[in-house]
Parts: C-alpha cells; sequence; structure tokens
C-alpha cells in the first residue's frame, strides 16, 4: 500500500503539470502584429567552430528590419576572422578585451540601434521565426520582456536527455509561465531597449540572463514566446554537464525569487519528488511489482509523447523518457545537496 501512495504523489506532481500543459494549449495567448526595428546580440568566446552557423542563422530570419551584432569576447582562436568572413550590410562584427559575457552583451547594446535587442549565443542556431515570434509577444507597453523555447541539438543519450529536459522547461513555461517568465534564457531572449537602458544593461552576475530577466522584471512584465524556438549545443560529456549546471544552479541560488521555479518552496518539494523518482523504479522492480513498474512506465511516457508531437521531437526520446527522468532526478538531487552545502558554509 505504502509503494501506491508513494506512486500517486510521483502521478499527482507530474499530472498536475501534464494536465495544465494540456488546458494551456486549447488557450490563445496575447500577441500584436508590429515590426520595430530589432538589433540581435551574438557574444563569443572561442567559438571559432560554431559562430558561422549561429550568423548564418541570425541573417536567416524571416524579419523586415533586423541588425546582427557578432562581439568577440577576447577570444583566442579566430572567432573574429570566422565572422569577420561574413559579408551582408546586415552584419557587424566587433573585437572587445575578454571582459565575460554580460560586458561583451553591454559592449553590443551600446551599438546597436534597434527598439528591441533579441540575444542569442554563437554555438546556437536560431529557427527562422524566432524573431517574429519574440516580437508578435510585446502586446503592450508593460511587457519589457520575452523568451523562447531552448531546445538541444544531438543524438547521444547525455544530448537527447538534456533535449528532454529543455521540452520538459517548455511545457512548464507553457502551462505556468506564459504570461509570467521566470528566466527569459540567454540563447533566446528579447527586451526592450528602454528598460534595459533603465536597470544600466545586461547584469553582470554568473547568470546574466536570470538576473537580468529579474532585474527588468521589476519595471514590467516577462512573458513566453512558445513558438520562437532556438537550437543549441550543450555539454557532450558529464563532468562538463556538471561544471555548467554547478555554475547555474550556484547562481540561481544567489538570485531565488522573480518566479514560481525560483523559490525555495518549489525547490525543495521538487527536491523530495525527485527523491521518489529515484526510489520508486528500482524498488518496483526489485520487490517483482511489475503491473506497477509498467504503470509509471507507460504513465512517463504518455506524459512525454504528446509535448514531443506538439513541439516537435523524437519520439525515441519520448519512449526513452523514464530512464532520463531517473537520471536527472539523481543528478539534480545531488547537485542541490552540494549547492546546499556550499550555502550552508557560506562559499557560493
Amino acid at each position: 500500500m505504502l509503494l501506491e501512495l508513494v506512486l500517486a504523489v510521483i502521478f499527482l506532481w507530474d499530472g498536475y503539470f501534464f494536465l495544465n500543459y494540456i488546458i494551456s494549449l486549447f488557450r490563445n495567448y496575447r500577441t500584436k502584429e508590429w515590426t520595430p526595428k530589432v538589433s540581435l546580440l551574438i557574444p563569443a568566446y572561442n567559438e571559432g567552430e560554431r559562430v558561422l552557423r549561429s550568423i548564418k542563422a541570425a541573417l536567416g530570419q524571416d524579419y523586415p528590419d533586423f541588425e546582427v551584432i557578432v562581439v568577440d569576447d577576447g577570444s583566442e582562436d579566430n572567432t573574429f576572422e570566422v565572422a569577420n568572413s561574413v559579408k551582408d550590410p546586415r552584419l557587424r562584427v566587433y573585437r572587445n578585451e575578454h571582459s565575460g559575457k554580460a560586458r561583451a552583451l553591454n559592449f553590443g547594446l551600446s551599438k546597436a540601434s534597434g527598439e528591441i535587442i533579441v540575444t542569442t549565443d554563437a554555438d546556437s542556431e536560431l529557427d527562422e521565426n524566432a524573431l517574429k515570434e519574440l516580437v508578435r509577444r510585446f502586446y503592450s507597453d508593460e511587457i519589457v520582456g520575452v523568451g523562447g523555447q531552448v531546445r538541444v541539438m544531438g543524438s547521444s543519450f547525455l544530448e537527447r536527455a538534456q533535449d528532454i529536459e529543455h521540452l520538459r522547461i517548455a511545457m512548464f513555461r507553457r502551462a505556468k509561465e506564459l504570461e509570467d517568465l521566470s528566466l527569459a534564457p540567454g540563447p533566446i531572449a528579447a527586451f526592450r531597449r528602454e528598460a534595459l537602458e533603465r536597470i544600466g544593461g545586461f547584469v553582470e552576475d554568473i547568470v546574466e540572463d536570470y538576473a537580468t530577466t529579474k532585474a527588468i522584471k521589476k519595471l514590467g512584465k516577462v512573458v513566453y514566446a512558445p513558438r520562437a524556438r532556438v537550437y543549441t549545443e550543450m555539454p557532450k560529456t558529464l563532468s562538463k554537464l556538471w561544471r555548467q549546471r554547478k555554475r547555474w544552479f550556484l547562481g540561481d541560488l544567489k538570485n531565488l525569487g522573480g518566479g514560481f521555479t525560483k523559490d525555495w518552496a518549489f525547490l525543495l518539494l521538487g527536491d523530495f519528488v525527485a527523491l521518489l523518482d529515484i526510489l520508486v523504479p528500482p524498488l518496483l522492480l526489485a520487490l517483482g511489482r511489475w503491473e506497477l513498474f509498467l504503470l509509471w512506465y507507460g504513465f512517463e511516457v504518455i506524459t512525454m509523447l504528446v509535448p514531443t508531437v506538439v513541439e516537435g521531437g523524437s519520439l525515441l526520446n519520448a519512449l526513452l523518457f523514464p530512464f532520463i527522468v531517473w537520471f536527472w532526478a539523481l543528478f539534480y538531487l545531488t547537485l542541490h545537496v552540494y549547492g546546499y552545502v556550499r550555502l550552508l558554509l557560506g562559499r557560493l
């Protein structure tokens, strides 16, 4: 009976967000048809092998009035030369001393002429409709920022796991953060230039996108644009993934607040459910409760199959989702415990 109750807790947690996602698909969200000038900023550091794809995707936008500004942040490779090899009147390339991503973005902001400032990364490729979909979500003057959907390129297990992770994030944002986004992600974010300038530009922080989102929300609303997508590269090894997520999580701990998912209650409740995700499936197998294990497996597959069809993605990812859930639960619970210890020791 205890196993059934614990399994019910998992189903209630996942089912709550899944049901809210399904409901959100039948709701229209507000947009506005307008075409202000857009400045698209691409900060780049040692991205000589990737920056060309990012620039081509940026220049391929289906949008009438925009410029692309690449800021080479003191790269030690051929990033500047590769970026500068592209000849297009809409593109400008600058070289700056190495000073970090936020300062590179602020340098680009100082050179921009657009009313709307969009950011992406040098290892990311914007969907051709990304600018148009971001701009449409500035439906009123109170909207100061817009974030889009991040997806992950690649076919290894780790890359598939990260794409599924971001698809789950997209589900949550569409269901719960459509009109109050807690994070406008660096690879696909848009801000009113005036609002950025009022907060002093992009915030210099280890997680500059989250810190900037939190700061700019003091001036107005930041909303989500479900159809604005970017495809990005993510860590291909577990050690690189750990270092990236450690940087993100420790930065989040210093900036808690500003959204439902960025509060202590949600964080700790999520950790509790992650612990259940880790323990329950192996226990079901060990005790021979195959009917409950298959129920858990089928439920998790269904909750990922629907968004995979709606948002796009690999059906194989949906079939692998139960194993990916277990992996992420173990990974993030370990990371969070590490972060909490650092916090208690005053070593953030």
